[in-house]
């Protein structure tokens, strides 16, 4: 993806600017940004990841809040993942908070500083959601796979040191996004992407073909622990796939389209399922706890009550495994 025809919200290159020494078309005018710079009747993929965008505010935020109060509630007894799981959605937070500013800045502000500080968090996004979520699927996949290595490997220093990585490789690329003007800069996001969706499939898929393989001997069952496993990963898996499968399958082609339209509607349309994983996230993690601190029994059952009717009309032939 080239920077010249990157999306208006996630565009890795400022606005273009009449240069101050020029003695040329001196009395043009500078057009100020727009969100629609650019797409002013192709906005269709903007206001879709607008709208997205603003899903964030209002349901990821307050959802991440409440994981990372539950991460610290449960400190006397972590997981091995919850140092990703607390960072992965402290960044989320952060590109949340960031969403009411570009907004402002968009139509209203125009201020180049705070472009810059809106293509950082873009950047932020960008990396350390996939990044973090290969690090828990990496975790997850040596737990399921590789008993023994894991119980070697539970130490906090290995962890800490993949989340140092992630935050350093985070900076590296979220500044390289702002300075922007980098020649095929974008093409790094594209490679990135098709590394972490592959990446994670294949362990996930790893995960659920050793808990399907993993009955006793002569039994047609699977063990009700790994059976919630079982039905937990491959959730995940199809979230993975929601969130991430979009931008895999329509980046890597930017040369069958237009520059207008891929400017305009493919990528807008990519990030946009890439960036409401802020809210998708967390709420995956909510519904997979059995017991919500700090909220009431009869509040958790209004907000799952839809989930549990489901799960209650489940047919008994699909409480086995295939």
């Amino acid at each position: 993806m080239e920077s010249n025809v990157s999306s208006p919200l996630n565009s890795t290159s400022l606005p273009t600017q009449v240069p101050l020494n020029t003695t040329s078309d001196i009395n043009a005018t500078v057009k100020p940004f727009s969100v629609f710079d650019g797409c002013d009747q192709l906005a269709e993929g903007i206001l879709f990841d607008l709208t997205l965008q603003c899903i964030n505010v209002v349901v990821g935020i307050p959802a991440n809040l409440l994981l990372i109060a539950i991460l610290i509630h449960n400190l006397k007894e972590p997981t091995t993942s919850d140092i990703f799981l607390g960072c992965l959605a402290f960044m989320d937070i952060y590109f949340g908070v960031m969403t009411p500013l570009s907004l402002l800045n968009l139509y209203h502000w125009h201020s180049k500083a705070m472009w810059s500080a809106i293509k950082f968090s873009f950047g932020v996004k960008d990396t350390s959601g996939p990044l973090f979520l290969s690090c828990i699927c990496l975790d997850r996949c040596v737990a399921v796979l590789f008993p023994v290595t894991f119980g070697q490997l539970k130490h906090i220093k290995y962890r800490l040191s993949l989340t140092v990585l992630v935050f350093c490789l985070t900076f590296a690329y979220s500044s390289a996004k702002t300075v922007g003007g980098l020649p095929n800069f974008e093409k790094v996001f594209t490679c990135e992407i098709l590394a972490a969706f592959t990446w994670m499939v294949a362990c996930n898929v790893g995960i659920l073909w050793a808990l399907k393989r993993s009955r006793g001997a002569g039994k047609d069952e699977m063990h009700p622990m790994k059976k919630k496993a079982f039905k937990t990963v491959l959730f995940i898996l199809l979230i993975i796939v929601f969130n991430y499968l979009p931008p895999v399958a329509l980046f890597p082609f930017e040369d069958h389209y237009s520059p207008e339209v891929f400017r305009c509607y493919v990528q807008p349309v990519g990030f946009a399922f890439l960036n409401i994983s802020s809210t998708v996230q967390p709420l995956v993690y909510l519904i997979r706890l059995d017991k919500v601190p700090f909220l009431s029994h009869t509040c958790i059952k209004k907000c799952c009550s839809c989930t549990s009717a489901e799960s209650n009309h489940t047919p008994p032939s699909q409480n086995h495994a295939a």
